[in-house]
């Protein structure tokens, strides 16, 4: 849409300048007079070429601009303004310039939309070649050429000089670039008027934030906490677009200085929505509204994260489309309850087509539709401002409001009291018995209820069979482990225990004997180990043993050869004497493994390892060392 929008505008400039290829040459060369004057607005005397492939250098922009029969491909400003929405290319402007004799030779130049993400000046240098300067919202505050919040560059240019300057804007954002070229002390007068206009700006928001803040400290209504967050993420938003946020709040952080203008612009959003939805009091009342006021917060929410997985520049779109969406939303949503007779409509109306009229100057400019001038450049912030203002006076009407309601209800609930003594003082003695009773049942039904507590925990964890820890626990017990063993820097040692031969016995002598064998075992190893480690059973025939605290890796062996060997002794059972040996493998943590599921995966392996060497033995992961059980 933006190259045909573009091919259309100026497709009588290219058979102009194809037809006349001699005064084409000389257009660039119809400099910028400097003189006397405090400060000169460029757009008039510039030219630029689109680079949608990003392809060009500076080499190449030389050459083209010294070249007549390439300079068609420079075109002058449309209606004198550098402004072409959200677009993906790298555009370069040349502003030729010519020093009178008596003009002065030191001048900034000022890019007047802090939020472009790189800029480059590139000044042609004595001897050949070019000087250049970087700016933008990208790199961090201290590597700017000149201290300031929009992007400025000192240039030098000598009395009775004449030079070409060349701009080289690339940005994710909005492609603005408004450019003045000021004497250094014209621009300072600049700068306090504009400081001190921000000043009382952001002192209004501060104000209006921290009173409103006392008044959700009082009163713990949220709607006043969410008029806060959405006076504070306007404050970012506008912070950052201004350049202010980029100078003095976060200098050295320029990822978030980046950022910071679409994701506080949908933060702003977000929170409007909900503070709107507090303030009409939508979910009980306006139903169908508070519906489209949450999805317009979930859109915002999305907005608001969006720059961490996607283009900056859909995201800045994104938000733009939805802050005018959102704004129209709220400005008839306020006007159907104003309708409906909801206190505060009427300010809260007036205070979002302020608003509104602010989004839609901004969406405008952003999309290249309306010129970029004082109005629309600030028009936000101006519409935010009375916006704040007006919706704290509707928000101390609210609270007027409540305390009117406040005061009537404790007229009708102290009538109420005073009615209801006498019946309470006739039912008081019935009351006190039946307390006393339902008390007594209330204790009773919570002692059983604790102890069913208690054994419903125990079932969860623990194993109904055997009674050791069940895998849920295991798994509790083991990332607790490790977690210490990182912060003590000590060794745990996991070691999985399968029996040889149970198999056999449960199905030959049944599934009872099976369980006593089972019970038997697990009792073995729980004996076997010390009160501070964990056995646990997997399922069937597999048990797990959890050593922690171990001064050297010899105490894991000396235990697997004690369970080895408890394990192989003969069990009592009601068919006679039987018994199974065990096939165990050890992994050690940080050793083997570095979490929960890769020690347990090493141990088990190194069991099969155990199975395979023969049975009745222990193998550690990795190492293959071994231990056969004693008899």
């Amino acid at each position: 849409m933006t190259s045909l929008r573009f091919i259309l505008r100026y497709s009588w400039l290219a058979l102009l300048l194809l037809a006349l290829p001699v005064n084409a040459a000389l257009s660039i060369q119809n400099p910028l007079q400097l003189g006397d004057a405090p400060q000169y607005d460029t757009a008039p005397y510039s030219f630029f070429l689109e680079d949608p492939g990003h392809r060009l250098g500076i080499a190449d922009i030389a050459e083209i601009a010294l070249q007549p029969s390439r300079l068609e491909r420079f075109q002058p400003l449309a209606d004198g303004e550098a402004n072409w929405g959200y677009s993906g290319s790298v555009f370069w402007l040349a502003l030729p310039l010519a020093a009178s004799p008596g003009a002065r030779s030191d001048w900034l130049l000022e890019v007047g939309f802090s939020s472009l993400d790189r800029v480059e000046l590139y000044v042609p240098r004595q001897g050949g070649g070019f000087d250049m300067q970087t700016a933008g919202d990208l790199q961090p505050f201290a590597e700017r050429p000149f201290p300031h919040r929009n992007l400025v560059f000192p240039v030098h240019i000598p009395p009775n000089t004449s030079e070409t300057l060349f701009l080289r804007v690339e940005s994710q954002g909005s492609m603005t670039v408004p450019v003045k070229l000021w004497q250094h002390d014209a621009l300072h007068r600049q700068d306090q008027a504009g400081y001190a206009v921000l000043s009382l700006y952001f002192g209004s928001l501060l104000a209006l934030g921290l009173y409103n803040l006392l008044l959700y400290l009082s009163t713990r209504e949220k709607v006043f906490i969410a008029y806060v967050a959405f006076v504070a993420a306007m404050a970012v938003s506008q912070a950052s677009l201004c350049g202010l946020g980029n100078q003095f709040l976060w200098p050295s952080w320029p990822a978030w200085g980046d950022a910071a203008f679409a994701a506080g612009t949908a933060a702003t959003g977000f929170f409007g929505a909900l503070f709107s939805r507090l303030f009409l009091t939508t979910k009980a009342h306006f139903p169908r509204i508070d519906r489209l006021l949450l999805l317009m917060a979930a859109v915002f929410a999305f907005a608001t994260l969006s720059p961490a997985f996607i283009s900056y520049r859909f995201a800045a779109m994104l938000t733009t489309i939805a802050g005018f969406v959102f704004a129209t939303l709220a400005t008839c949503s306020g006007f159907y309850c104003m309708r409906r007779g909801h206190p505060g409509a009427r300010l809260f109306l007036i205070a979002w087509l302020l608003l509104l009229a602010g989004v839609v100057l901004l969406a405008l400019r952003n999309f290249s539709l309306i010129p970029t001038n004082n109005l629309t450049l600030h028009g936000m912030q101006i519409g935010s401002a009375l916006e704040m203002l007006l919706l704290s006076f509707a928000l101390a009407d609210r609270l007027n409001i409540m305390r009117r309601e406040k005061e009537l209800a404790q007229e009708e609930a102290l009538a109420a009291k005073q009615q209801m003594v006498e019946a309470l003082r006739r039912s008081e003695q019935e009351l006190e018995q039946k307390v006393a009773e339902r008390t007594r049942s209330i204790e009773e039904t919570n002692r059983q209820l604790r102890e069913k507590e208690v054994k419903l925990q125990h079932m969860a964890l623990h194993d109904p069979l055997t009674g050791l820890a069940n895998r849920l626990l295991l798994d509790e017990t083991l990332a607790k482990a490790i977690a210490r063993s990182q912060r003590d820097d000590s060794t745990l040692a996991l070691l999985v225990i399968d029996l040889d031969g149970f198999k056999e016995v449960n199905d030959s002598l049944g599934h009872a004997v099976g369980d006593i064998l089972l019970q038997a075992i697990a009792e073995r190893i729980r004996t076997t180990v010390r009160l501070t480690d964990t056995a646990a059973r997997l399922g069937g025939d597999e048990f797990v043993v959890l050593l922690e605290n171990l001064q050297e890796t010899g105490d894991t062996f000396r235990v697997a050869d004690q369970l080895v060997e408890q394990i192989a002794l003969p069990v009592e059972l009601p068919t006679g004497t039987g018994g199974v040996s065990a096939s165990m493998g050890i992994a050690i943590y940080p050793q083997h493994a570095q979490d929960a599921v890769q020690l347990l995966k090493a141990a088990d392996k190194a069991m099969y390892v155990a199975k395979a060497a023969g049975r009745n033995c222990w193998r550690i992961a990795e190492t293959g060392a071994t231990q056969a059980a004693k008899s």
